[in-house]
């Protein structure tokens, strides 16, 4: 009997995992033939240029002031950290070096994602989802308009270039909050400072982090619209879908920052 017991349990325990695994694999296939779809219509159709322009200011602009204090904040942390290490070795200068290089190469990129895919990937998911299950997209099928050239599209554009804007903008404020710990607190040559940060920085440190951001925007924006298109079940489903995209776009932001950190890191 309690054999029989064990054998059910590792039965029931290995039956949750082959269904994980089935539902992770599904979702990665949904995802991918949505980006297949999104960069068919965005190559071989005309573009929405006014919904586009509309979601860069969704997505871009009203995400300034978040990605102003996560930026800012981060700098002001790394300066006070690496400082009180550095000041161990008599190094205290090399903390511009450091700010730098982490907010250009990980923290700017990354962090600007996290915080754009919270707020925006999950407004993504929850407009896409509320037109789900309220027969919208269904509406424009009926009147032959293609809801990944209507809806995805556009989004997608808007994320994929506005990261890239945001994250030049997050790495200049997260330097700025830097220096001022710098110079007001650690006594730090403003000039010295400055002058550091720009010499240590080489063109590679800005390229991979840019390139990151490009990813990221993809994500966001691919992984809000597919679980918006795939919401059923009203207002709780949608609610479900909502924080189903942004719990996934965090963990593919996460993973493809160590998959760009490793391909740079070797070649």
């Amino acid at each position: 009997m309690q054999g029989l017991k064990q054998y059910l349990s590792v039965r029931r325990s290995l039956a949750h995992i082959g269904s994980y695994w089935i539902d992770l694999s599904i979702q990665i296939g949904g995802i991918s033939f949505l980006l297949v779809d999104t960069l068919r219509c965005l190559f071989r159709t005309k573009l929405r240029w006014t919904a586009t322009v509309d979601q860069m200011f969704k997505i871009g602009f009203t995400s300034l002031p978040l990605v102003f204090l996560t930026a800012l904040f981060t700098g002001i942390v790394l300066a006070l950290q690496s400082a009180y290490q550095l000041k161990l070795f008599g190094a205290q200068q090399f903390t511009s070096d450091l700010v730098a290089l982490s907010m250009c190469r990980e923290l700017g990129p990354v962090l600007t994602a996290m915080v754009v895919a919270g707020r925006v990937g999950a407004s993504i998911a929850a407009e896409i989802g509320t037109m789900k299950v309220t027969e919208q997209i269904d509406a424009l099928r009926a009147l032959a308009t293609d809801p990944v050239r209507y809806l995805v599209v556009p989004r997608f554009i808007a994320a994929f270039f506005m990261l890239f804007v945001l994250t030049i903008y997050a790495d200049i404020v997260g330097m700025l909050g830097g220096w001022a710990i710098a110079v007001f607190k650690l006594d730090i040559n403003s000039h010295q400072y400055i002058k550091r940060a720009f010499t240590v920085l080489m063109f590679k440190d800005v390229f991979t982090g840019l390139i990151k951001a490009f990813a990221f925007g993809a994500i966001i924006s691919i992984v809000g619209c597919y679980h918006g298109l795939k919401s059923y079940g009203g207002a709780e489903g949608v609610g479900k879908a909502t924080t189903t995209a942004v719990v996934s776009a965090l963990i593919l932001i996460i993973a493809m920052d160590a998959l760009f950190t490793a391909i740079f890191y070797f070649f």
